[in-house]
């Protein structure tokens, strides 16, 4: 069947690293990009719009941008200010846009708050769709940081990895859970009411600090973890991908939650499946908004892939290859809001959105 070519929009000079839908309006996307690759240069926040293009074939415009010292790694929309988003940055700090001021004290390019605690690249950023008022990020210093925007410093810190804490995520049913993914190979399961946290603050040291107890471990690759997500329907269910090439389903069931979860600290969890056909390293990994069975994945292979974890009796998991992109294909998302609408971004500077 022909299905009809994705709406693109490109920024050139500006690789991309990451995207997230708006989870207010339907047709808005924001993209965090860095010149040069990341490797050195300044960023861009670019904020796109899909609507109606020529003969009604959907279109992308660029609604505006923002330009930042350092590279971009990701981008979250507030989840209760339907105009602010927070992005992670290459210097260590996170900054919140409000793009409605354009007026006012504030020029129009500057945001409306930055923190500055983490010692290296902020590499992810996830706003709760729980607690409405809190995110949290994690950097290549290990840690993982809870962050109101409200506050001047970080609410608490997880010393959650030796190495680079790739992505962070909350769990979609836990509003105190969390779940991370590091170089080190694993995906582990914090819950934020166990006592054992370093405090924020000066006198925090990472050389003596050790590392926070994880509720649940899970031994995910003999290589790096690049990505997560939890399954929107299946609480427990997680997705992680990586080096290794395979994107594997995990059942975390068993995870004991609760103020005493560091006092119990499992190491498990069941691969209900893994998924094989990326030909180099999967960069990100999300579930269907709409499906518990359907994610998708990109990857350094230049695809965007949608998978099913339930093929029919014969069938295989693979449901869909993305391929007009490039470079590397380092982020994907489902709209939250129209059932089988993906985008996917790339170091081609290219914005895809297409229809599965």
């Amino acid at each position: 069947m022909n299905r009809p070519p994705p709406a693109v929009l490109q920024t050139p000079g500006f690789p991309h690293y990451g995207l997230s839908w708006s989870p207010f309006h339907s047709n808005r996307i924001a993209l965090a990009s860095s010149a040069n690759y990341g490797l050195v240069g300044n960023g861009r926040l670019h904020l796109a719009s899909l609507g109606p293009g020529p003969g009604g074939v959907p279109a992308l415009s660029l609604d505006k941008f923002y330009e930042t010292q350092d590279g971009l790694y990701d981008v979250a929309w507030s989840e209760i200010h339907e105009n602010q988003l927070v992005s992670a940055s290459g210097d260590g700090s996170l900054k919140l846009w409000d793009i409605m001021i354009n007026v006012g004290p504030l020029p129009p390019d500057l945001p409306i708050r930055a923190w500055h605690e983490h010692t290296r690249e902020v590499f992810s950023v996830d706003w709760s769709n729980i607690n409405k008022d809190q995110f949290i990020s994690s950097s290549w210093d290990g840690t993982v940081k809870l962050w109101t925007p409200e506050r001047a410093r970080s609410i608490t810190t997880i010393h959650a990895h030796p190495s680079c804490v790739y992505q962070a995520l909350f769990s979609p049913h836990q509003p105190d859970v969390i779940a991370t993914c590091s170089t080190d190979g694993t995906v582990k399961i914090f819950d934020l009411r166990a006592p054992a946290y370093t405090p924020s603050g000066p006198a925090a040291n990472s050389f003596t600090a050790p590392l926070t107890a994880a509720a649940l471990t899970i031994p995910a690759s003999g290589t790096e973890v690049l990505s997560l997500d939890w399954n929107k329907y299946r609480p427990f269910v997680l997705a992680s991908a990586g080096v290794d090439k395979a994107i594997k389903v995990w059942d975390g069931r068993m995870v004991q939650l609760g103020p005493e979860a560091a006092q119990n600290p499992a190491v498990g969890g069941v691969c209900e499946a893994q998924l094989m056909g990326h030909e180099l390293a999967v960069r990100k990994v999300q579930w269907s908004p709409h499906r518990a069975d359907m994610l998708a994945s990109a990857g350094y292979d230049m695809t965007c892939r949608v998978w099913t974890t339930t093929p029919q009796p014969g069938g295989q998991h693979l449901a869909y290859i993305h391929d007009p992109h490039t470079e590397f294909v380092v982020g994907c998302g489902w709209s939250l809001y129209e059932e089988g609408v993906l985008a996917s971004c790339s170091w081609d500077c290219r914005l895809n959105v297409f229809r599965v």
